[in-house]
């Protein structure tokens, strides 16, 4: 059996220092977690070239929202993949639709061919289309490396019946990694499923910031989160993680 492989999703160059303190194999690295991430800057995919020592996985995507992208979108995916390929990451993420819920597969595959020789990791977006399991065939077809899924529900182990059919149908073409609420208390028994080889978590945490003067009557965004705290992955829920799937491989 291969060695059971942890991806951390990541939204700032210091939440990927703490997924590789924690053990993990990969990050997914990201901007604007709580729109479902997004590409990050170039600055942030640079550094994060030359300063870690895990694979990076790099999410291609230019808004929030649904995954129907008009031209203009389309063509910042095309370079966002470029400048990727240019650094040297291991690979990106992205996930395209049509109108009526099916993958998109010519963009799909023409993004596919841009990246070359990195990875390529078809996102949740899977979760989202109108048929599950032809979508996967689609995804398989393009030539796309992974999938990340919750078995078209909102959380893998809602999924996992759905995750464990797809690795059965294609788990011997594709990587089939399970990702949505994924946490420690729940992977023996996601894994016990599935029999996955791959799995998405994210170990957040919020660290109170070190601003003294606080501005109570002031929102930034969203009034349930607060600008003073940061956001990050945090290293001892990785290394616990990482414990649990080296136990079960």
């Amino acid at each position: 059996m291969k060695n059971i492989s942890l991806e951390i999703c990541t939204g700032s160059i210091d939440s990927c220092l703490e997924a590789q303190k924690g053990g993990a194999n990969r990050v997914e690295l990201c901007d604007n977690l709580f729109e479902g991430g997004t590409t990050p800057s170039y600055a942030t995919i640079l550094y994060a070239k030359e300063h870690l020592a895990l694979d990076v996985m790099v999410m291609i995507r230019p808004r929030g929202g649904d995954f129907l992208y008009n031209d203009v979108e389309f063509e910042l995916m095309k370079q966002d993949i470029l400048c990727c390929k240019n650094i040297g990451v291991t690979g990106v993420v992205f996930g395209l639709l049509t109108p009526d819920g099916k993958v998109d597969i010519e963009r799909t595959k023409t993004l596919v061919e841009l990246a070359g020789n990195m990875k390529t990791c078809f996102h949740r977006a899977i979760d989202m289309a109108e048929d599950y399991f032809q979508a996967a065939k689609e995804i398989v077809d393009c030539g796309c490396s992974r999938i990340l899924t919750s078995g078209q529900r909102n959380k893998a182990m809602e999924g996992a019946e759905n995750i464990a059919r797809l690795q059965e149908m294609y788990g011997d073409k594709i990587e089939i990694m399970a990702g949505s609420g994924v946490n420690t208390q729940n992977i023996e028994e996601l894994f016990s499923k599935t029999h996955l080889q791959n799995y998405h978590f994210s170990a957040k945490r919020a660290i109170p910031g070190k601003m003294i003067f606080h501005q109570e009557n002031v929102s930034m965004g969203s009034k349930d989160l607060s600008e003073y705290d940061i956001i990050q992955t945090d290293s001892q829920e990785v290394s616990k993680m990482r414990s649990i799937l080296d136990r079960l491989q």
